[in-house]
């Protein structure tokens, strides 16, 4: 089984966080559609012999697009690609400002059986601080018109550790989850990312400096709060009750094949990693021209060891640690085994049944712990 990823490269706004790729412009919109066309067909030997059981439209904004230019996409994605009989899932991430109950039939009549819907707070001023497109009235509104409309396989956004946010603001966030009886949450502590608005004022002063000891309480919080109301905290940002966790992001962390389409798009079988520029003109032109828009990377044995490594201690399913020795020298075994007996003696990983597993402080440094094991 393997997924497709299409990259729907537009926003409304620009929020002050993101450094995901995208355009405020949306003159090029039609343009971008018979590109993504032109790309899902370009690539249909990507896949070849492979069954796809999850499409996901992320971005950006893909809820942007109206329902007839997404059962486009669909329609090529179905004609040049062998489908599973049964689709586990067909993911639109959408803004709490373009939600309505005519767009939810209308997206459930091509086939969008999941909804993905950044609300990242339900506080006003903290959606004017991160300069989201929404407001708080539309953040709690969206859900339930989403669960009225027939959704039931409906995920959030939520962001903690900044300025704005404090302990009780964050509680009230999480209650709201649980109110509404939403099945899965996607939580981030917020970043600085390079060029973006809140880099820029927190460089000038105009935002205070973001606290990481905040950040790591409301984050524990979050793991105690959730587990204790029934949710499975299954990768490091991610939380569902049980039978809804995100099918096409799980496949990712266990290594399955995807194809990504659309520009800054990713894709990986298993040999090589490839991605699209990261430009919408280039790709519209480069596309229309027959010029390469896309650089690949053989990916070497290392690389594929210590990328198992970084995404499988994401999960709660952890390392496999009978495979990932099968794929690693004697010596390279020993040095793993070293490394991995200082990080349980401080209690941030732990071992069952040959699986390696964070511990709720092992969670906190995830991404340290991913890189003091790697080989190489």
């Amino acid at each position: 089984m393997a997924g497709i990823y299409v990259h729907i490269p537009f926003c409304k706004k620009a929020c002050h966080y993101c450094n995901f790729h995208f355009s405020t412009n949306l003159s090029g919109k039609n343009e971008m559609v018979r590109a993504l066309l032109s790309e899902i067909e370009m690539q249909k030997h990507y896949l070849e012999h492979q069954t796809i059981d999850t499409i996901y439209f992320g971005g950006g904004t893909p809820s942007l697009l109206d329902a007839k230019e997404l059962k486009l996409i669909l329609d090529a994605i179905s004609k040049y690609y062998k489908l599973s009989s049964t689709l586990k899932e067909i993911t639109l991430e959408a803004n709490p400002d373009d939600i309505s109950i005519e767009k939810i039939v209308a997206w459930q009549k091509i086939g969008i059986n999941r909804l993905s819907i950044g609300i990242q707070s339900f506080f006003e001023e903290d959606l004017v601080f991160m300069n989201r497109g929404h407001n708080a009235s539309q953040a709690a509104q969206c859900i339930k018109i989403a669960q009225d409309g027939g959704i039931s396989n409906l995920s959030i956004d939520l962001i903690f550790g900044y300025p704005l946010l404090s302990d009780e603001k964050w509680r009230y966030n999480i209650d709201r989850v649980l109110e509404f009886k939403v099945p899965h949450v996607s939580c981030y502590g917020m970043t600085v990312e390079p060029k973006t608005a809140l880099a820029s004022f927190i460089e000038k002063g105009k935002v205070m400096p973001l606290d990481q000891d905040q950040s790591a309480k409301q984050y524990e919080y979050l793991i105690d709060h959730l587990s204790e109301n029934g949710f499975v905290h299954y990768e490091i940002s991610n939380f569902a009750l049980p039978g809804f966790e995100a099918v096409h992001n799980s496949n990712y962390w266990s290594g399955r094949h995807y194809l990504g389409i659309g520009p800054s798009a990713h894709s990986y079988n298993g040999v090589s990693r490839q991605w699209n520029v990261a430009n919408n003109a280039k790709y519209i032109q480069s596309l229309q021209n027959g010029l390469r828009f896309q650089e690949i990377e053989l990916l070497s044995r290392t690389q594929l060891i210590n990328e198992a490594i970084m995404v499988q201690l994401r999960t709660s399913k952890g390392i496999n640690l009978n495979q990932l020795a099968e794929q690693m020298s004697p010596n390279e075994v020993s040095v793993f085994q070293h490394q991995v007996e200082i990080f349980k003696a401080q209690n941030h990983l732990i071992e069952q049944n040959q699986y390696l597993l964070l511990t709720k402080s092992g969670k906190l440094l995830a991404d340290y712990l991913s890189s003091m094991l790697f080989v190489g």
